[in-house]
């Protein structure tokens, strides 16, 4: 467990907190809509990359530069923040207080367009950045110049953490997809293009698995005869014979699974997969006969449906591609072209 000090005055900021991986979603909105908190309560993640304001425009900086920034295809901006911010839970930050002349926001919150809006209570030294405007993760986001990491005393980290992960559902209560698994397959389909080399793929028909990946495959690779297979591989299912395996980014270390067979992976979130991996719910359809285990009566109250087809994020999609050092071999360039053209009907 660790705990983050003000690097100016040593005033705690933060309760004890304990690693984990970033969560794919973290840079990710969704319009006029209050979400929850970002990071789980107990725990931080770092970023790796450069993220927040400054922000300066592509077109203004040389490709070179760019890269260094982690960015390896055309966007409209380039974050020039510092790498390696910090994300708490709200309810995990200790001994701030607000800045007023950098409290904006776009709707009911702060968006930390200013920047750092948070100031350490002691010495008054900016700290970090409280986010909760609609349609963004609530969290608060600490400066690494501005913070110091000390050990606290705590229990050790979890030898095999997926096994233990909960499977998140794909649907919401109020009938629509779930905002994680929206991002989740969208960041997956970027390593998944990567991982097929710009091939067309196929999905085993009839499930979940083919329902959310497939129609987003479909629009931003090539058609033709000749598909890779995709499956799932990870703790307790192998690889069955596929060409391509998605498969749990650890949520610690945000590491994908490695699989003893020679095979391309592409990560997914772990709770995500873990859903794929073993559903909870079962076939609604009607089964005649004596009901064989785990079949649903159909005067059970079913599970939520979503009220319309999974669409996958465009925007998530583009923001990973370009961040993977692959988009600048040609096959992957091209995908990424023909989607940032807006040749496929996506999610925007």
């Amino acid at each position: 467990m660790d705990v983050f000090v003000c690097a100016g005055c040593e005033a705690p900021l933060s309760a004890p907190v304990f690693r984990v991986a970033l969560p794919v979603h973290a840079h990710h909105s969704s319009w006029h809509e209050l979400l929850p908190p970002l990071m789980e309560q107990g725990t931080y993640a770092v970023d790796p990359l450069p993220s927040g304001p400054p922000y300066r425009r592509r077109q203004e900086i040389e490709e070179d530069e760019a890269a260094a920034r982690g960015v390896y295809a055309p966007e409209y901006s380039v974050s020039f923040g510092a790498a390696g911010r910090i994300a708490l839970a709200p309810g995990d930050s200790r001994g701030t207080v607000l800045i007023p002349e950098r409290c904006d926001g776009y709707c009911v919150g702060l968006d930390g367009r200013d920047g750092p809006n948070l100031a350490c209570e002691r010495c008054a030294s900016a700290v970090g950045t409280r986010v909760d405007d609609c349609g963004m993760w609530q969290a608060v986001w600490l400066e690494p110049g501005a913070v110091r990491r000390v050990a606290s005393v705590g229990g050790p980290a979890p030898v095999d953490p997926v096994p233990g992960v909960r499977p998140r559902p794909p649907v919401e209560p109020g009938g629509g997809w779930d905002g994680r698994w929206v991002a989740a397959v969208a960041v997956a389909l970027a390593h998944l293009v990567v991982a097929a080399e710009g091939d067309p793929v196929t999905f085993p028909a009839g499930g979940l698995l083919a329902e959310t990946f497939a129609r987003g495959a479909d629009a931003v690779l090539p058609t033709g005869p000749v598909r890779k297979s995709v499956g799932l591989a990870g703790p307790g299912v192998p690889v069955s014979g596929h060409d391509i395996a998605l498969v749990p980014r650890d949520p610690v270390t945000g590491e994908p699974w490695r699989p003893s067979a020679d095979v391309p992976v592409a990560p997914l979130s772990a709770e995500v997969w873990a859903y794929l991996a073993e559903p909870s719910e079962t076939s609604p359809l009607p089964a005649s006969g004596t009901l064989p285990p785990g079949v649903l009566r159909d005067d059970y109250p079913l599970p939520p449906h979503p009220a319309y087809t999974f669409e996958m994020d465009r925007r998530i999609f583009l923001h990973t591609l370009a961040r993977h050092p692959a988009v600048r071999r040609p096959r992957i360039r091209a995908v990424y072209g023909r989607v940032l053209a807006g040749r496929n009907q996506l999610w925007l």
